[in-house]
């Protein structure tokens, strides 16, 4: 895919979302998989780029399948993690509450 609209698109749709569109960067890779979009942006700006229960980078990446297919070419969208971003491994989680059932079975 000699074309980089793909990475063009990235740019445009997510520095339209975020509130800090000068620290949105793309890199693009391709190799014998396809083509890798690699996104980095302000670590403030996470959630609005992952939105609720994943939809928004859902959508996005489902868009870039359709900008693909249009090219013969899979594409895919790599979210990097921020420097100093709050979000802690999902092990460090606050455990759940017992539902009913199981406080009565101890």
């Amino acid at each position: 895919m000699a074309s980089k609209a793909d990475q063009e698109f990235v740019e445009f749709i997510v520095k339209a979302i975020v509130s800090h569109a000068d620290d949105v960067k793309t890199n693009r890779t391709v190799d014998e998989m396809g083509v890798l979009i690699t996104l980095d942006v302000n670590a403030e700006d996470m959630g609005q780029i992952i939105g609720k229960e994943g939809k928004t980078a859902k959508a996005i990446r489902t868009l870039l399948r359709v900008l693909g297919a249009k090219e013969n070419a899979r594409v895919n969208l790599k979210i990097n993690e921020p420097e100093g971003s709050t979000r802690g491994p999902a092990a460090e989680a606050a455990p759940e509450e017992k539902t009913e059932e199981e406080k009565t079975e101890e």
